[in-house]
């Protein structure tokens, strides 16, 4: 029985790693260009999900069509923050940035508190399931699970075999250099920073059709906290490598926690984040730029 339940919790934890993976790609781009980190990752992720409910609530809209939505929204806020705030800051102290994007996450969920309120908010749309040997799998996750492989499928396309792609990569290797054979390296740091938040606002369409309740302003601070780990583990710079780790850390939770529960007197989830962490720096002191991360 136990090992049956472990089974259905790691197939369901592969799922929602593919979703995590996702989530942190955008936080891995803008690091690998701009050198910035993005604290306020967690709440672009949050505008996602309210995306995701407004128009499944008001206009009856299925989760799945909210995702160009998501992503044009979120490439609308790249752009604006990038040119009001963080064109400023790319050669600033990392403390700046660090503020400046804290402050983004901040005034994005005070936004939403204000229009949306501070309550926790769900919905339910159920579109049947998938009856596996360890588990039972609705379709809205199996969804998410294949919207998430394409997502990530298409962005490596994009990056090996366009000239935009190509662009980028230059800037990230020498931007100096990207510079003198003509690449605008200005123009590269603005549409990587928006693609950067359209990936994370758009895997919060994902997020939500795997976890379609507890949607509410501030649910974003715990998937930045998960992104960062996720990020580290699969190489702070690799977009791929990022959506790698987001499946080991979903097969971590989730496994984890089956086997944490059938110990007495403990607090599974607690334990879940301890190991998590515990891997983490394993694997920092086996590889310190993470599992996919570039040599020095």
């Amino acid at each position: 029985m136990v090992w049956e339940q472990l089974g259905g919790n790691l197939t369901q934890g592969l799922v929602l790693g593919a979703v995590y993976g996702v989530a942190t790609m955008g936080l891995s781009l803008i690091f690998g260009v701009l050198r910035v980190v993005n604290v306020g990752h967690g709440p672009f992720i949050m505008v996602g999900a309210f995306v995701t409910l407004s128009m499944f609530m008001a206009l009856g809209v299925a989760p799945v069509a909210a995702i160009p939505a998501a992503l044009l929204v979120g490439i609308a806020l790249g752009f604006v923050f990038f040119y009001t705030t963080m064109r400023r800051l790319i050669k600033a102290p990392e403390l700046a940035s660090l503020l400046a994007t804290f402050a983004m996450g901040i005034l994005l969920e005070e936004i939403v508190k204000h229009i949306f309120g501070a309550e926790f908010r769900g919905y339910t749309w159920d579109v049947g399931k998938i009856v596996l040997p360890m588990t039972v799998m609705p379709m809205t996750k199996v969804y998410a699970f294949i919207g998430s492989i394409v997502v990530a499928a298409l962005l490596y396309l994009w990056f090996n075999r366009t000239r935009m792609g190509t662009a980028i990569r230059t800037v990230v290797e020498d931007s100096e250099g990207a510079r003198v054979c003509g690449v605008n390296v200005g123009w590269i740091y603005a549409l990587s920073f928006a693609i950067g938040i359209g990936l994370t606002v758009m895997s919060g369409v994902f997020l939500a059709m795997f976890i379609p309740v507890g949607i509410n302003p501030y649910m974003g601070g715990a998937y930045t906290l998960k992104a960062f780990v996720i990020a580290v583990l699969g190489g702070l710079t690799s977009p791929y490598g990022a959506f790698f780790g987001g499946l080991i850390f979903g097969l971590v939770e989730n496994g984890s926690y089956t086997l944490f529960a059938l110990l007495p007197h403990v607090e599974p989830f607690a334990l879940t984040r301890f190991l998590t962490f515990l891997i983490l720096l394993i694997i920092l002191l086996i590889r310190p730029t993470g599992l996919l991360g570039a040599k020095k």
